[in-house]
């Protein structure tokens, strides 16, 4: 078979087959995948045959892995899988993974395991597109700027929704909080690309009040979410996606009524990011170290 990589939008994501992502990879075609990674930011694989073991194998092709979460508990008997279930709650806000930690992971995979009978998509937007669309004047404000990236705030349940198990699992989520300066523009280590590296864990501008932070980051974020900036991504069973987490936010859409969705995530362990200036980001509060390694 040959690989064949067909475009899906203008500004993100492809479909990949010609591929049995179920086997290792020779090197030539790892390498062809780590590329279309670089172009396309998202890659989607249709009809595959993977287990835990599987998913893991194949995520190792782009790097180390990461533990399933720093905080949130990993599948039984996968300590690098990462359950996504309704049953846990809907993290429909944009944001892109783990971006609390010094030096959150370079790329995510999500394989369907559960899917309910409509709805449930995953919407995955094109930090890089974002920032080309900034106007001038605007890039250079974001060129300078910082971002404090944390998890200790309620970023996928409502307040008025926090029942005794949701409030279980918030404090699970923030047991270790982390805090965590990145510039706002960040430089792609493998393409040289700037992406605006914000998301819903970033909570303040260094040196802005969390007022004036949230209307600059709202702004910021309003390009990042342009449809036109957007793969919204229907899932079907026995399929597997792949996005580069560094130049990529995504979000989960909660329409499908409470229904059963699970996916099951792995991730490859990630650089620290550098802005513009080479300048790398610096942790604040809290140590990952036993999630994640430090990618070369």
């Amino acid at each position: 078979m040959t690989l064949d990589i067909r475009k899906a939008t203008a500004h993100i994501g492809a479909h990949v087959s010609g591929v049995d992502i179920s086997q290792p990879l020779d090197e030539g075609t790892a390498a062809a995948l780590r590329e279309a990674l670089n172009v396309h930011k998202a890659l989607v694989f249709d009809d595959v045959r993977l287990d835990d073991a599987g998913q893991q194998a194949f995520a190792r092709h782009f790097g180390d892995l990461t533990t399933a979460h720093p905080t949130v508990p990993a599948v039984d008997g996968a300590p690098n899988v990462l359950p996504v279930d309704s049953e846990q709650g809907s993290a429909n806000h944009w944001h892109t993974d783990v971006t609390f930690v010094l030096n959150p992971p370079q790329a995510s995979t999500l394989r369907s395991i559960t899917l309910p009978p409509y709805g449930g998509e995953t919407l995955i937007a094109s930090s890089a597109a974002a920032y080309r669309q900034l106007p001038q004047p605007l890039r250079q404000l974001a060129d300078t700027l910082w971002a404090e990236h944390t998890n200790d705030y309620d970023y996928a349940v409502p307040e008025e929704d926090v029942d005794e198990e949701r409030a279980a699992q918030r404090a699970r989520f923030t047991s270790i909080k982390y805090r965590t300066a990145h510039p706002v523009v960040r430089v792609h280590p493998l393409t040289g690309e700037r992406g605006l590296f914000i998301g819903g864990f970033a909570q303040r501008i260094v040196g802005l009040s969390t007022g004036e932070s949230r209307k600059l980051l709202d702004l910021l974020q309003s390009y990042v979410v342009r449809p036109e900036n957007i793969l919204r991504h229907r899932w079907s069973e026995n399929q597997l996606v792949l996005f580069d987490n560094r130049i990529t936010q995504h979000y989960a859409v909660d329409n499908y009524d409470r229904q059963p969705r699970r996916l099951h995530r792995v991730t490859v362990a990630g650089d620290v990011p550098v802005g513009i200036e080479g300048k790398e980001s610096y942790s604040i509060e809290g140590d990952a170290a036993h999630y994640t390694a430090v990618a070369a």
